[in-house]
């Protein structure tokens, strides 16, 4: 299991601090962009994504949570994004935004709420090179483990083997040292935020989540 740093709850003023400590330790950076419609929390844009870029060379995972993403996708290239994720629940042709991504030379990715069911995103399994499973609410970082999750990532695995499909298995929302266990077996990499960023000893929160 990979781990994808999401940089939503980080200290802006030291962003760049922060991810040097950090970097060795993670496999992904996780972008959480919100435009306040989609969901109730803005965040920002590919502005700052931009500006991020020269400081790794590791991946940029970038997460959509906007209404119309089909609208945006060549500013998030621009930005130095190596995959582009938008929901299924989002304003767009899905098959349109994914051909759309790939075109720039970019994986694309589909992502699903917590209510959201894994039947409601089957059809696009075979064209897209990641899936992110939401275990909270989308919008704001800090929330609990949704244990609904955990069925949906076995599905996906289960629909992988069966189908020899090649997408990644991702999971966003509440993801620590008692909750990556639970996950572990059927993902591929899940996106950990609060529990290293918001923690007194970062690192050591980081190297928990690592070891597992």
């Amino acid at each position: 299991m990979k781990i994808a740093l999401s940089i939503l709850t980080v200290d802006y003023k030291n962003v760049s601090k922060g991810l040097e400590e950090l970097l060795p330790l993670v496999d992904y950076i996780h972008m959480d962009v919100m435009d306040g419609e989609f969901v109730p929390n803005i965040s920002f844009g590919p502005a700052f994504i931009k500006s991020l870029r020269p400081l790794t060379e590791k991946p940029f995972d970038t997460h959509l949570m906007i209404k119309h993403p089909q609208n945006y996708i060549k500013q998030f290239v621009d930005s130095g994004s190596d995959y582009i994720t938008f929901h299924v629940e989002a304003d767009c042709d899905i098959i349109k935004t994914i051909d759309l991504i790939h075109s720039y030379g970019v994986k694309a990715g589909i992502s699903i709420k917590p209510n959201t069911a894994v039947e409601k995103i089957k059809d696009y399994l075979p064209y897209v090179d990641m899936v992110l499973v939401m275990s909270v609410e989308p919008g704001f970082g800090g929330q609990s483990f949704m244990e609904n999750s955990i069925n949906k990532v076995k599905e996906l695995s289960e629909l992988k083997k069966q189908n020899n499909y090649g997408y990644l298995i991702n999971i966003d929302g509440g993801i620590k040292d008692i909750t990556a266990p639970l996950i572990s077996n059927y993902v591929d990499m899940a996106v950990v935020g609060s529990y290293i960023c918001n923690a007194s000893n970062p690192k050591e929160n980081a190297l928990r989540i690592k070891n597992i």
